[in-house]
């Protein structure tokens, strides 16, 4: 899954693909470089981010998923307000994503219930303007997945069948570097809830706390493939990353030493 923000404040490329053209053109690139989903946001998630009005948003995703409805990949939306999500299904988008597990609407689980788009289901503890205000936890695995297990549930409950759920831990969202650690090496657990499991780690504030050294967002691609070696291991179906040319490079590399071991 490539990365396409559109948005002036992303932590690590905003402001870069503002221009519907230039978004378009990103999408296309990160097609040829062997992206199979694209997943467009026009509101940023990062830690401290302040909410973006609705239209606004839809302003800045809606050209560049009509711009990119032929490119043969599929396309997600990263949102979480209900009237984006119904304009992006009503353009084709086929998943949405969602950091708030379609909790941060209350009108969310309905629109994709009544849907044939697939759902990304995060955890995220908090909102995105107060979650790494010293998160605590008993035991980050344990509570993740039981949130988790609830959301797909509930899902399940409405109508959304297992096949079109998507669940994602939530790196970096309302977690400590250690918490993302626990989280990464209990991945595998997420598998138990019967449905897709998605790993976002690209790029991460984690990565330069794990190094001991500040690290620029554009210079983490190191740590991020790490990131990826550890979702491909734990069974993760999905990485959503930025940089897809050498996240491609290396599972092919990766894959065929597999192949070969087994």
């Amino acid at each position: 899954m490539g990365i396409i923000n559109v948005t002036p404040d992303s932590f690590s490329d905003g402001g870069k693909f503002m221009s519907h053209e230039a978004a378009i053109r990103h999408g296309k690139q990160l097609i040829a470089d062997g992206a199979s989903v694209l997943d467009i946001g026009g509101e940023s998630t990062r830690p401290g981010a302040d909410p973006v009005d609705v239209a606004d948003e839809i302003s800045r995703v809606l050209p560049v998923l009509e711009g990119l409805q032929q490119c043969g990949a599929w396309l997600s939306v990263d949102t979480r307000r209900a009237d984006v999500m119904r304009v992006a299904i009503d353009a084709g988008a086929h998943i949405i994503n969602d950091v708030s597990a379609l909790e941060g609407d209350a009108e969310s689980l309905s629109v994709v219930a009544n849907s044939r788009a697939h759902v990304c289901l995060m955890h995220m503890k908090g909102d995105p303007s107060t979650m790494q205000n010293l998160p605590v936890y008993d035991d980050v695995v344990h509570e993740v997945l039981n949130y988790l297990s609830l959301r797909v549930r509930i899902c399940m409950d409405a109508g959304i069948t297992s096949d079109r759920i998507i669940v994602d831990p939530g790196i970096g969202f309302g977690k400590s570097t250690g918490h993302n650690v626990e989280l990464m090496a209990h991945l595998d657990q997420f598998k138990e809830l019967g449905v897709r499991v998605l790993l976002g780690a690209s790029r991460k504030r984690f990565i330069p706390a794990l190094c001991g050294h500040d690290i620029a967002p554009l210079e983490r691609l190191g740590g991020s493939l790490a990131a990826v070696a550890v979702a491909c291991d734990r069974g993760a179906d999905i990485v959503r990353v930025h940089d897809v040319k050498q996240t491609k490079q290396f599972l092919e590399v990766y894959r065929a030493v597999q192949k070969a071991r087994n």
